[in-house]
């Protein structure tokens, strides 16, 4: 078991380290909370609880989630780890060409363009049917009862809301199909404010839809035929092939052992690869104040390394140029170790030899444990909103590359760079929890963070949370939370950095941490200041 004190809070903090027994499930969103929880009192397990959690996410915060977007799921179960890859690929009819006859020379954020498969219903069902004990339909009722009767919205929510708001309105004359995003989800025009009750009849049926077909209806039903009649009247290219072939994988979770703590992650196509490359590297120095410019200095040019690496070679699997495992070699990392200096350098790939989505932790008293994340990417997602059905489409294919020889390079059917990713932390064969950190290029760099507050620097999941936070912005640019000591960011400077310090705390991820004690079963969760965030437990 990891070694903290429950009682030792270095930052400004607001809550305490939650303990539980029989069940836990901590996310962004009190009421999705309860939703997870409420599954646990019916006799259900923590995937039952992880599922109605995530599905009731898609309405109290339909600015990180979506039925229309991503998911990845880490299951301990049964004495092992499973992965899910719920990610969709391009629809088999999208080429470089015909986006760059539409006018653009990247690809497009907002529009049918950037939108591919979604694949959040179907992790829904498959990890329903593989792990679930609860009936299907019945993890899905506390979402319904909530689009039916209505939420009061979050602030954080309604923040988000009105940004997403302002973007498709700057897209709308160039992409009228967005006017199906403000025809759902908003009230003439106008984003919910915080406190207001908001209503969504529409997603609640389509949730009555899935809940009845167990989300075959989304890929080979009526709701597959509304999607793809709307997307051939609209200037779309999803095709009833592109959603009837498409079925979710298992993976095998992929690891580096970190002095002693192994860290898993979902394997390429996702980012999860930097975590581990950054931990690698990482891992041949000695750190002892977590809040020193060194420690820092050496997280950040790691952190860039691993990145470089991760944006050059991760892709969809068929079409990635090197294996993980030749990334992951200790000989590599011990050379891309040396390269650090004293003073901050640009970021550049290395070669080595060849042979803003919501995440949720939930944990029940069987040992079961569910890190699981999903998200339609920005804000909404593409703004394309099947009419009277409340479903938001991903864009995900936002990061495909428009360049023939890049190894994103859009191609019809291939899965594109991902950004969402579930970890977990287990030690000597026995799980230690899930963890996470949602938020766009922010979620590997979190994942660094939280894992070195709770290894390397003996935070509690609470305190690992509330440590103000770093992150790369690109080149030699560096973004401080509000509450790094100056001193800390003026010694930054002196190494070379170009520093930022930003006011806005989202902008650094949201996280959640469950650990449970392998002797004692206890659960100790710490949820994320910075959002909305809620632990329940049973």
């Amino acid at each position: 078991m990891l070694n903290f004190s429950s009682h030792h809070y270095p930052y400004p903090s607001q809550r305490q380290c939650v303990f539980a027994q029989n069940g836990m499930l901590a996310t962004s969103q009190p009421l999705a909370a309860e939703a997870g929880i409420r599954m646990l009192h019916q006799g259900g397990n923590a995937i039952d609880a992880a599922i109605a959690c995530a599905a009731a996410l898609t309405v109290v915060e339909p600015a990180g989630c979506a039925i229309g977007g991503d998911a990845f799921a880490l299951v301990w179960t049964a004495g092992r780890l499973h992965g899910l890859d719920a990610s969709g690929h391009a629809p088999a009819a999208l080429s470089i060409d015909k986006v760059k006859e539409k006018g653009y020379e990247r690809m497009p954020m907002h529009g049918w363009l950037p939108v591919t498969v979604p694949g959040c219903p179907s992790a829904w069902a498959a990890l329903s049917k593989r792990f679930g004990k609860l009936p299907f339909a019945e993890l899905l009722k506390p979402a319904i009862d909530l689009a039916v009767k209505g939420f009061p919205v979050s602030p954080v929510i309604a923040h988000q809301w009105e940004i997403s708001k302002n973007a498709y309105q700057a897209s709308l004359e160039r992409e009228p199909v967005l006017a199906s995003w403000f025809e759902c989800w908003t009230e003439n025009g106008q984003a919910p404010a915080a406190g207001e009750l908001f209503k969504n009849p529409a997603l609640a049926k389509t949730l009555q839809e899935l809940a009845k077909s167990g989300c075959e209806s989304f890929y080979r039903g009526e709701l597959a035929r509304r999607l793809v009649d709307y997307a051939a009247q609209t200037g779309g290219l999803l095709s009833a092939e592109d959603l009837a072939n498409y079925h979710p994988q298992w993976v095998e979770p992929i690891k580096v052992n970190y002095r002693g703590v192994d860290v898993w992650e979902i394997p390429p196509s996702g980012q999860g690869l930097v975590v581990l490359l950054c931990l690698n590297i990482l891992q041949g120095f000695d750190f002892t104040h977590r809040d020193s410019d060194l420690t820092w200095h050496r997280q950040l040019e790691a952190l860039k390394k691993a990145y470089s690496d991760g944006r050059h070679y991760i892709s969809d699997p068929a079409h990635m140029r090197i294996y993980a495992r030749h990334l992951l070699q200790a000989s590599y990392a011990q050379t891309r170790r040396l390269e650090i200096g004293e003073q901050a350098a640009l970021p550049f790939h290395g070669t080595p030899e060849s042979s803003g989505t919501v995440y949720l932790a939930a944990a029940d008293g069987q040992g079961n444990m569910v890190s699981f994340i999903q998200s339609p990417y920005h804000g909404f997602g593409s703004g394309v909103v099947l009419p009277d059905s409340g479903i938001c489409l991903q864009n995900r294919g936002y990061e495909f590359s428009l360049e023939p020889s890049h190894v994103n390079a859009l191609k019809g059917g291939k899965k594109t760079f991902h950004t969402i990713i579930p970890g977990f932390l287990s030690q000597h064969g026995q799980p230690l929890g899930p963890f996470g950190v949602m938020g766009g290029y922010m979620q590997p760099q979190g994942h660094v963070q939280m894992v070195m507050n709770l290894v390397d620097f003996g935070l509690n999941p609470q305190a690992a949370l509330d440590a103000p936070r770093w992150q790369w912005l690109g080149e030699m640019k560096i973004g401080l939370e509000q509450s790094t000591p100056q001193s800390l960011a003026l010694a930054l400077a002196r190494r070379g950095h170009q520093v930022e310090i930003n006011g806005d705390s989202l902008d650094y991820g949201r996280g959640q941490i469950i650990l449970r004690d392998p002797q004692s079963g206890v659960l100790c969760g710490g949820t994320e200041p910075r959002a909305d965030s809620h632990i329940a437990v049973c």
